[in-house]
């Protein structure tokens, strides 16, 4: 059955000058003011009922388009005006529900051809409009920009492939909305002297100069520190300790781009977060050697700035002391039977700090996969959502755990 509309007259009846309509008072002429045309709704007539019974159809009157009184405001401000069925619809009314259908199939297939990317993106899917393939991570290294006296720690960072092993994770794990460069390159943005993540997300610049700062550092690690025992004595040299520390960075520019790409909801600093993945994938993908170096990095670093002065305080990333024990924190929650005794008895790890680490590690892990969870690639999500049951649980046990011993640690302190 064909529902019938009477052509609706913009500045008809019911219209104000301002486009709105009457209520109850619309059957009464209405008049905006002087100097303004006055509207009155014209009489219909209704047709008379039959006493003999219904009308053939041949001789029934086409019915009223509109019931006063009967009109209600619609989604998005518009009103919606019920009809009275007619088996007698003028073909104009056919043509256009026709024309109606039509457009709404394709409205339809084009909302499902473009959900795509879009639902690979997550909430915002980054920054501009997503690619229609997944985005890819790629490692470059731009060997024609390096300087003479930056080659070595290049050379070394690209022999040992941590950010490729870094990168392929992201590449492997995640459904980026864009792709995603890495740039080992002496090309970079004015201002930039260390490893800079783009505000798109698009690109991560670690410039060769600043390899060399880390290589530099960490053989004064190595030249003045003990080897701590969880690294071993052919992982404890300047190259070694720089291949490893410099996969911990890259995971904390990799935490950047993921914000930015895929406008993850964050809580607190940005660095902070950009830390925490740091945290969260290498002890997860790269054992416990990453985040060491990296706080052996740190704490020399730290000792080289001298005092704290105001820039450092108010800077947007932690003070850099402050980063180190968060650093060793996350590791040794990560597993105190097997983390415990070499950070916190040879004294890397304050035992004050130690009691929060457990919680503080499965609230990050379930903090970051849970983040992560809609962006899965459709290889990783059975793996991944494992991962994300499992860090959930362990927070419960975790929370369980920190509250029977809360009590104790407070007299404690």
């Amino acid at each position: 059955m064909t529902r019938s509309r009477a052509p609706r007259d913009p500045s008809g009846p019911s219209a104000r000058p301002d486009g709105s309509r009457r209520g109850a008072d619309r059957a009464r002429a209405w008049s905006a003011g002087p100097g303004r045309p006055s509207y009155r709704r014209p009489v219909v007539r209704r047709p008379r009922r039959n006493p003999d019974g219904p009308t053939p159809p041949a001789e029934r009157r086409e019915p009223r388009a509109r019931t006063p009184g009967r009109h209600r405001p619609g989604p998005h401000g518009r009103r919606v005006s019920p009809t009275v069925p007619s088996s007698s619809a003028p073909r104009t009314a056919r043509r256009t529900l026709a024309a109606a259908a039509v457009l709404v199939a394709v409205l339809l297939t084009a909302t499902a051809c473009g959900a795509g990317p879009r639902a690979r993106g997550g909430a915002g899917g980054g920054s501009g409009e997503p690619s229609a393939t997944r985005g890819r991570v790629t490692v470059v290294y731009e060997d024609d920009t390096v300087a003479p006296e930056d080659r070595h720690a290049v050379a070394v960072v690209r022999r040992s492939r941590v950010l490729e092993e870094a990168a392929a994770w992201v590449d492997r794990s995640l459904a980026l909305p864009h792709d995603l460069t890495v740039k080992v390159t002496g090309k970079v943005p004015p201002g930039v002297t260390d490893a800079v993540t783009q505000p798109d997300g698009r690109t991560i610049y670690l410039p060769p100069s600043f390899l060399t700062r880390i290589q530099d550092v960490s053989g004064d690690v190595v030249r003045t520190t003990r080897r701590p025992a969880l690294i071993p004595a052919a992982d404890f040299t300047a190259d070694r300790m720089t291949a490893l520390s410099t996969r911990f960075v890259l995971g904390h520019e990799l935490g950047h781009a993921l914000q930015r790409q895929l406008t993850l909801p964050n809580l607190g600093l940005e660095e902070d977060a950009a830390d925490g993945f740091a945290s969260f994938h290498t002890v997860n993908e790269g054992g416990p050697a990453p985040s060491l170096a990296a706080a052996m990095l740190f704490d020399e670093l730290a000792r080289k700035e001298g005092a704290l002065t105001l820039e450092g305080f108010s800077s947007d990333h932690p003070v850099t002391q402050q980063r180190v024990f968060h650093f060793l924190c996350y590791l040794e929650g990560s597993d105190p039977k097997t983390f415990e005794q070499p950070l916190v008895g040879t004294g890397y790890l304050p035992k004050s700090r130690a009691p929060l680490c457990p919680q503080a590690w499965a609230m990050l892990d379930h903090g970051w996969w849970t983040q992560l969870a809609p962006h899965f690639s459709p290889g990783f999500r059975a793996q991944g959502d494992a991962a994300q049951r499992a860090a959930y649980d362990r927070l419960v046990r975790e929370t369980k755990a920190f509250a029977d011993k809360l009590d104790a640690y407070r007299r404690a302190q």
